[in-house]
């Protein structure tokens, strides 16, 4: 669909930025904060990037007014940032650590004063360890009510303040990667673990919007799903079935439990072939529907393209997480689907394939089956930035930016309702398994691996031309032109 004349973005159109606490806050033992999976996990050698951790990460927790200086100075209008559990409950569970809350409620006060409407996630992957010990983390029914009653004190604390909330983030990857392919804590390799983990993550993300109904009455919820929408390798129809798998398994299985409290009757046939679907219990889907979102929140970064695999066929694949181009390999689920290279698109150095297009299909998409508002909960790009003679030139962020924030005021012209935009990220951060060599901000922070320096802020050129975007509602993004063929 072309469109002759382009709308401008609605007035009201959140331009935004995001984090993660792990990721930016340091400060891993200050005020009586406890240790959470990844404070424990990243000290286990080999399982990051030169042995990489958020002790420090870029210390957000000792200096959060400079940096929500800086965002004030771009002139965002949200900031979505997640709470860290074990800065609430230090061990998990029990007595509420005040100092933890307090820290997020001068945050939560300083954006508002600054007029940028703040955005909680309240679970970005850092479970705490004592949970993890005493009865398998998400394994485990008892998470459910541990983690609504961590979710319920935050309503309690923070409702009034905050308007949008994401309850899980990216429970695809964090329950694929910990428990599925093992580079995620706790480091298992087992699909039926996985699938049961997953149900029990759907479960507990259910309880805490009931919860939230009653103590946020006038907010609005969702989870941050990371969306890749799928494409067939060829018009086969082999081909095009693969595809049709794939997007059954890879988002349909995830977002209709979100919004319709069931599982895709295709997939769910095939795990209990397979012998691994989850185990239901009596209530567990009446809970599910309980849990029907207000908005879809989408982390978008790439599509994927597949091609028919045989039950002999390719099963794990390699992740590329060293920035050496072309390192990964092909995975896939044999009888299903296995991924493939698109010779129509271009890759980053992490192997990422871009693609501004696939964002808007994948809302299209999203729009049509679920009837819901989107906020991108993240979008950006992580490459190997340079500092040279005190600044960084990262004209391949901003045609990033630029390609994608074109696709979405294409599908706003479609008719898909979107709420606001958060790129990924606001300043540099620790990528869990990337170290600090992948950078996402339009803030660069001086430090690197082995190196913590002196952690100088320092604006890219990307800060000042999203500050233009801001500033003019998207009406200057006409004047990048990015080609997308």
């Amino acid at each position: 669909m072309h469109h002759e004349h382009k709308q401008p973005f609605p007035e009201n159109f959140l331009w935004g930025s995001a984090s993660a606490a792990y990721q930016i806050e340091g400060g891993w033992d200050q005020d009586g904060k406890g240790p959470s999976v990844w404070d424990v996990y990243t000290k286990q050698p080999g399982t990051t990037y030169m042995d990489t951790n958020g002790d420090i990460a870029v210390d957000h927790y000792n200096r959060m007014e400079e940096d929500v200086a800086l965002m004030a100075e771009m002139g965002l209008k949200t900031y979505r940032f997640s709470i860290a559990w074990t800065r609430i409950y230090p061990e998990g569970r029990g007595e509420v650590n005040e100092a933890g809350l307090a820290f997020y409620e001068r945050l939560i006060d300083l954006l508002l004063d600054n007029h940028i409407e703040p955005i909680i996630t309240v679970y970005h992957w850092d479970l705490p360890q004592a949970l993890m010990d005493e009865y398998g983390g998400w394994e485990s029914r008892k998470i459910i009510d541990d983690f609504n009653d961590y979710c319920v004190t935050l309503f309690q604390r923070f409702g009034e303040k905050v308007k949008y909330w994401v309850t899980l983030n990216e429970q695809n990857v964090f329950i694929g990667l910990g428990y599925k392919v093992g580079l995620h804590p706790p480091g298992v390799k087992d699909e039926k673990r996985m699938h049961q983990a997953n149900h029990i993550a759907s479960l507990a993300n259910a309880k805490a919007v009931e919860s939230f109904r009653k103590y946020v009455p006038n907010g609005k919820v969702g989870p941050s799903f990371a969306l890749s929408p799928v494409y067939p390798r060829t018009s086969h129809p082999e081909d095009v079935l693969a595809a049709e798998n794939a997007e059954e398994m890879m988002n349909h299985w995830y977002m209709d439990v979100y919004v319709h409290g069931k599982y895709p009757e295709v997939i769910w046939a095939h795990l209990e072939r397979k012998g691994t679907a989850p185990e239901l219990q009596e209530g567990d889907l009446e809970l599910l529907k309980q849990g029907a979102p207000d908005f879809m929140g989408i982390n978008y970064y790439q599509s994927t393209t597949v091609e028919r695999n045989p039950l002999d066929g390719v099963a794990e694949g390699k992740m590329n997480t060293t920035g050496k181009k072309g390192t990964s390999s092909d995975s896939g689920v044999p009888g299903l689907f296995k991924t493939c290279r698109n010779p129509d698109l271009t890759t980053t150095n992490w192997d990422w394939e871009i693609d501004p297009v696939g964002l808007r299909i994948g809302m299209r998409r999203i729009h049509n089956r679920y009837q819901l508002p989107i906020l991108i909960s993240e979008n950006g790009l992580g490459e190997f930035d340079k500092l040279e003679n005190g600044r960084i030139h990262d004209d391949y962020r901003i045609d990033y930016i630029a390609s994608h924030l074109q696709q979405i005021q294409e599908a706003l012209q479609d008719g898909v309702d979107v709420i606001g935009y958060c790129t990924w990220s606001f300043t540099d951060l620790l990528s869990w398994l990337n170290g600090y060599q992948k950078r996402y901000g339009f803030v660069y922070i001086d430090r690197d691996e082995k190196d913590v320096r002196n952690l100088r802020r320092i604006k890219k050129d990307s800060f000042y031309w999203y500050q233009d975007i801001i500033q003019s509602s998207g009406e200057k993004l006409q004047e990048r032109v990015v080609n997308t063929d």
